[in-house]
């Protein structure tokens, strides 16, 4: 292990091996180290004994669900934007070469009781029940703003400041209701609680445009794709992407010790006697625990299913936000669903998530609400998971640490990080201008 590298990346899991691609792609020498001996750390897929091993110790999965290769059951469970930033992520790095996807049949929203399909456009809003007759025309007016809306053309702004105005500011000229704002914040411009009504407007309009674009970019009934056999393929495309740039891969790694020099830089990486040295480290949380804080839970269920999630029109795969205001909650509470159409199941079978910021010490009593919109489930497991983020300076130290995955069920926020300690690392910003065809789509795969 006598060689210096530019990087070495602690843990295999999403983040961490889109940035190993991404630092590989630059030229950058890296190495890649897991303590694990299988890719995608806390974001990896289970099969089902392993699911099983994880969660029922001493027991075996019935054989009546189906056979355990037939299921990859995602531990951080997350759909793509069909024009968002990971996407675009793959086509930039090519990793869409890698990986077959399929669009995600159903975006849907819970308000007063009911699971409503999510408006996008003005003629949905016309056509959605979500509102009554005035409101519709409100919000049609209002999705038509935001339609034409071009950052670069001000005869499409209509003498309006987006980026003084509040968002609150904003909803207001167009009259629209608590109700409607509620959808539109958090199930269209996936906001994960209120406080972007106080934050610029612009921010919310991108957000709108990008759903959907991402909405019309397949035809289908969501903004979605996801990939077949689940997200475990993700690390491991990027995985292969590393390699061919010359990336060093090691699974199975024990220890791997952070070791610094007498100014506090990082130096290198112990593992098994021996030491690779290094000028800077990037990893998850758990690498470093003295340089990270807590910052919350996330509780998730995670239900084994013989049907699709009922009142969502028979999808095999769907997203349903329920907004924090439907449940009294201070933030929102997401439920995923996939099944064997993606084939991260046995023939009939569903794999439904329920995922939520922890407000309490019950994960089970308070996911309820979403697990009572499941219908029978077969098995239903629980997991809970401390959140961390960086409490370090890494222009002091060279260590980029990521932040815990957090309970959306879209992948928009995890990209932001990593996309912020690709510039902290390398002073520049990944180019995300790419020709979107690139990775066509289909309700079939593409």
């Amino acid at each position: 292990m006598d060689v210096e590298y530019d990087v070495i990346v602690l843990g295999t899991g999403l983040k961490e091996c889109i940035l190993s691609g991404l630092l590989s792609v630059d030229r950058l020498k890296v190495l890649h180290m897991d303590r694990n001996d299988y890719y995608g750390g806390d974001s990896t897929s289970l099969n089902l004994n392993q699911l099983w091993k994880r969660f029922k110790v001493d027991a075996t999965p019935p054989a009546t669900i189906g056979a355990s290769r037939d299921y990859n059951v995602d531990m951080v469970p997350k759909f793509m934007m069909a024009n968002g930033a990971l996407v675009r992520v793959l086509i930039h790095t090519g990793v869409t070469k890698y990986l077959s996807f399929k669009a995600v049949d159903g975006s849907y929203v819970f308000n007063k009781g009911k699971i409503h399909k999510v408006p996008s456009t003005d003629m949905e809003a016309l056509k959605s029940p979500l509102m009554g007759l005035f409101e519709k025309r409100r919000a049609g007016k209002f999705f038509l703003y935001v339609q034409d809306y071009k950052e670069n053309d001000p005869s499409t702004h209509k003498g309006l400041d987006l980026n003084k105005m509040t968002s609150k500011e904003l909803i207001s000229k167009y009259g629209l209701d608590d109700n409607t704002i509620d959808f539109i914040g958090h199930a269209v411009a996936l906001y994960k609680d209120d406080s972007y009504l106080s934050e610029p407007a612009i921010e919310t309009v991108k957000r709108m445009k990008l759903y959907a674009e991402s909405v019309a970019r397949f035809q289908g009934g969501s903004p979605y794709i996801y990939p077949l056999y689940g997200l475990g393929e993700l690390p491991q495309g990027f995985a292969r992407l590393s390699a061919v740039y010359g990336g060093t891969y090691m699974l199975n790694k024990p220890e791997c010790k952070v070791e610094f020099d007498d100014e506090g830089n990082v130096c290198g990486v112990t593992s098994e006697g021996e030491t690779a040295k290094c000028k800077k480290v990037v990893c998850d949380p758990s690498y470093l625990p003295e340089k990270v804080k807590k910052v919350g839970k996330v509780f998730r269920a995670i239900a084994i299913m013989s049907h699709p999630i009922p009142n969502t029109a028979e999808s095999h795969s769907v997203q349903i936000i329920i907004p924090q205001k439907q449940l009294g909650r201070k933030s929102d509470m997401y439920v995923f669903c996939c099944s064997y159409s993606h084939n991260v199941a046995s023939k009939g079978k569903f794999i439904a998530f329920v995922s939520a910021q922890a407000e309490s010490d019950n994960p089970k009593a308070e996911l309820k609400p979403g697990i009572d919109l499941l219908g029978p489930v077969d098995e239903l497991f629980i997991d809970t998971y401390d959140r961390y983020e960086p409490a370090n300076d890494p222009s002091s130290d060279n260590c980029f640490i990521s932040t815990s995955y957090d309970a959306t069920t879209h992948f928009e926020s995890t990209v932001m990080d990593v996309l912020s300690l690709y510039t902290k690392i390398t002073g520049k910003t990944v180019d995300l201008s790419v020709d979107l065809s690139a990775a066509s789509a289909a309700e079939d795969d593409f």
